[in-house]
């Protein structure tokens, strides 16, 4: 009697008639997300080696939507790609920006926040953001980014370009005078520089950047074949914009709103 009440349920779950168990599920809930851990304020270490910053708080905020079981370590920016085709995590919350030459490579969620590029210069220098202007200029960018690929793309025949693990590593050298320009992240150029009093010499210099290479703003990196993940996030993501989650977070860093323009239906 025993092995026939066990056949019957084999098959009522085989053909979906009652559910094995959490088992698919608990699959999914553990995540591992990689962030970059020197990129403030979007990501960063305290004081006591702890992960902080807007993206460090939005992974949180959409794995507590999701019901996900996350776990967000820090990873260096070189090899935050490749450590994710590698399965060393499941996804990327690191202010990578969307562009067509990534998605080559993974999959990304809908944009959770855009904000444009800027050029940085010493107060005085009298530095033009031109082609004629960065002659025989160095410029200083973080290497792997929209940034490098922009001053590749458009100085590189009449200016030194020179690459940095880091974008504090570039602050650090244009502020000991070792750089005459830095292209970044506008956002991170103000928070993480201009405020500080390591860059009260300087201050932005040209237009705002945005589109073409720098993308469609800064998404969430999944796996190609992990669809399901990223339509999770992408529920997560619509869900903490439309109950304030999202606000509360941009206003804990920002005094402005670094979501940027919505998407056209």
């Amino acid at each position: 009697m025993k092995k026939t009440y066990a056949l019957l349920i084999a098959a009522a779950v085989s053909c979906g008639l009652i559910h094995a168990g959490p088992a698919s599920a608990q699959a999914m809930k553990k995540v591992r997300i990689a962030t970059e851990g020197a990129y403030e304020p979007f990501n960063y270490k305290d004081a006591n080696g702890q992960l902080q910053g807007f993206d460090v708080d939005i992974a949180k905020a959409l794995c507590a939507k999701a019901k996900f079981d996350c776990e967000i370590v820090a990873q260096d920016w070189d090899g935050i790609i490749p450590g994710l085709l590698a399965r060393k995590y499941d996804a990327i919350v690191a202010s990578m920006s969307i562009t067509e030459e990534r998605k080559k490579k993974v999959a990304f969620t809908d944009k959770y926040y855009q904000t444009p590029a800027r050029f940085i210069v010493k107060k005085g220098s009298g530095i033009e953001i031109s082609k004629e202007g960065l002659k025989g200029k160095t410029i200083g960018a973080q290497r792997a980014t929209i940034h490098a690929n922009y001053l590749d793309q458009n100085y590189k025949d009449v200016a030194t370009i020179k690459l940095y693990d880091t974008q504090e590593n570039a602050n650090l050298d244009i502020a000991a005078g070792r750089l005459d320009a830095i292209l970044a992240d506008s956002v991170v150029l103000l928070e993480g520089f201009l405020k500080k009093p390591e860059g009260k010499n300087f201050e932005f210099a040209g237009p705002e950047l945005r589109g073409g290479v720098f993308g469609e703003g800064a998404g969430i990196a999944v796996r190609k074949e992990d669809n399901q993940l990223r339509e999770a996030f992408n529920k997560a993501l619509k869900e903490i914009r439309s109950d304030g989650t999202y606000k509360k977070i941009n206003d804990k860093y920002f005094p402005f709103d670094v979501y940027g323009p919505e998407a056209k239906s």
